[in-house]
């Protein structure tokens, strides 16, 4: 592809799980259905993401102290079955799209370079919302997991895109070392899986506290 002196990179490869889509969220609302299911005070949204970590009948007893110890097994019964049923869900973090849509509005090539499994991200990636949104994408299954550089490999020659024209994005070292090792620049992003005091060694243009800062940067900088 011919590359545009008004941009640095022509491509952004994007982490999916911690970095576009929030687990976060789908776990809160599962909690507040299951203490719903039976009768107790649903939680807010920051009650119930606050036990997210503990043990499942030391958290759900937590998010919901008005329900009688007698009823935990019903409710970590419940908080199961809303969890397989809405596993699948979309559920992206706060401002992901305005960002994806910026981006591509502005001539950028969009991928997704993550550990899920193609049946994962394809099921995701069929939803309205971002359908046709990105140009390709590479799971683990089926090629090599991060931080092998192997899927972005594969990403920059389906897309004809050398390595200092990508940016990856993403919320784990593994994802920065991916990069590294692909020769690509990196960005990382905070509110995801690794802490961000283990991003420095890897080097990244810049450590995104938030999407909204992520989606400045990238409209200033990539």
């Amino acid at each position: 592809m011919t590359s545009s002196i008004s941009r640095r990179f022509d491509l952004i490869a994007f982490d999916w799980d911690g970095t576009l889509f929030d687990s976060t969220q789908l776990i809160v609302r599962c909690i507040q259905e299951a203490v719903r299911d039976v009768g107790g005070t649903v939680p807010s949204p920051d009650a119930a993401a606050w036990v997210i970590g503990m043990a499942l009948p030391q958290a759900l007893a937590r998010a919901a102290p008005d329900v009688p110890p007698s009823k935990y097994p019903e409710l970590a019964n419940r908080y199961r079955v809303h969890y397989v049923q809405h596993q699948d869900d979309l559920s992206l973090f706060d401002g992901v799209l305005p960002m994806l849509d910026h981006l591509r509005h502005s001539g950028h090539l969009l991928a997704v370079a993550t550990g899920k499994s193609r049946r994962g991200l394809d099921q995701a990636l069929a939803t309205a919302q971002l359908r046709g949104v990105f140009d390709a994408s590479r799971t683990a299954d089926e090629t090599a997991g991060k931080p092998d550089p192997l899927m972005l490999s594969e990403l920059m020659a389906e897309l004809d895109v050398p390595p200092e024209r990508v940016l990856m994005v993403g919320d784990t070292t593994h994802d920065l070392e991916m990069a590294r090792n692909a020769g690509c620049p990196s960005v990382a992003v905070a509110y995801g899986a690794h802490a961000s005091d283990g991003f420095a060694a890897l080097a990244p243009l810049f450590v995104a506290p938030t999407v909204a800062r992520l989606d400045a940067w990238l409209a200033e900088h990539a």
